[in-house]
């Protein structure tokens, strides 16, 4: 049964137990092979189920993992956000050297620079107010790389049963990055109970805040690129419409995160 067709990869589940996946894109399968080989050390050191899977073929790659339990996580608590800022308070603590030696991708910064000069070639073109584009651009150059990192937490990867939270899967992103990624979704996209809750758990720090909200404005930027990759003009229409409306977010938006509330997160996908 498929379970899900992401942007990278294509999830089955297998006899009601196993999670089989498959690279969507040649270049995918490097990034499942790393997750064989990371995730069975790192998963020990998490407060939370994780996957870890290994290879099942080689030629076409086919990786599988015992499922975590769970599905998805509807309305997000407080009590969520603490056991997610303890996961992250865990998972950012992982030893960054011995993460790359097992081969978590440690080319942040090159590949970094590459994005925000394609960012700049393809994506402010077509943006209308250029020159705050250009400057959020600038600050992503600027950002650390130096830490063990999820890199793609949202709701869609967050899984639950009976109210509380079960696991957090799909590390097929997992890099040594910015802490502050990680933080981006939950301090900005997120019900303030939650949000607090994790920030109060993880002990956030003002610098963390003020990177997390430059990686949740470029997260737009991604769906269009997406969507010129893929000859999708729906994703770069409303990846665009992202790019304009978070542009305009500054320091109202910090201030906002312990002061407003908001809708509950929804998830449609696991």
């Amino acid at each position: 049964m498929d379970l899900t067709q992401g942007w990278d990869s294509v999830a089955t589940l297998v006899d009601g137990r196993w999670i089989e996946r498959r690279p969507r894109r040649p270049e995918v399968a490097e990034l499942l092979m790393m997750e064989t080989t990371v995730m069975p050390w790192l998963a020990p050191q998490l407060p939370m189920r994780v996957p870890v899977p290994w290879v099942v073929d080689a030629d076409p790659l086919v990786v599988r993992h015992e499922a975590v339990p769970g599905g998805p996580v509807g309305e997000l608590t407080a009590a969520h956000g603490r056991r997610i800022g303890a996961f992250l308070r865990a998972l950012h603590r992982a030893d960054v050297a011995e993460a790359v030696e097992r081969g978590l991708p440690d080319r942040a910064a090159e590949e970094r620079e590459a994005l925000v000069e394609r960012l700049r070639d393809v994506v402010v073109p077509m943006v209308a107010d250029r020159a705050p584009a250009h400057a959020l651009l600038d600050r992503v150059g600027e950002l650390p790389a130096d830490t063990v990192v999820h890199g793609d937490l949202g709701p869609e990867h967050l899984l639950a049963e009976g109210g509380e939270l079960t696991g957090v899967i799909d590390f097929s992103d997992a890099h040594v990055g910015d802490r502050a990624l990680d933080l981006s979704w939950i301090l900005y996209g997120t019900p303030r109970p939650f949000a607090d809750a994790v920030a109060d758990e993880y002990g956030v720090s003002e610098q963390e805040r003020d990177r997390a909200l430059v990686w949740h404005r470029l997260g737009p930027w991604h769906e269009v690129l997406y969507g010129l990759d893929t000859d999708d003009p729906s994703s770069v229409e409303s990846g665009l419409e992202g790019v304009a409306a978070r542009l305009t977010l500054g320091q109202e938006a910090r201030t906002a995160i312990r002061r407003s509330p908001e809708p509950a997160a929804r998830v449609t996908s696991r």
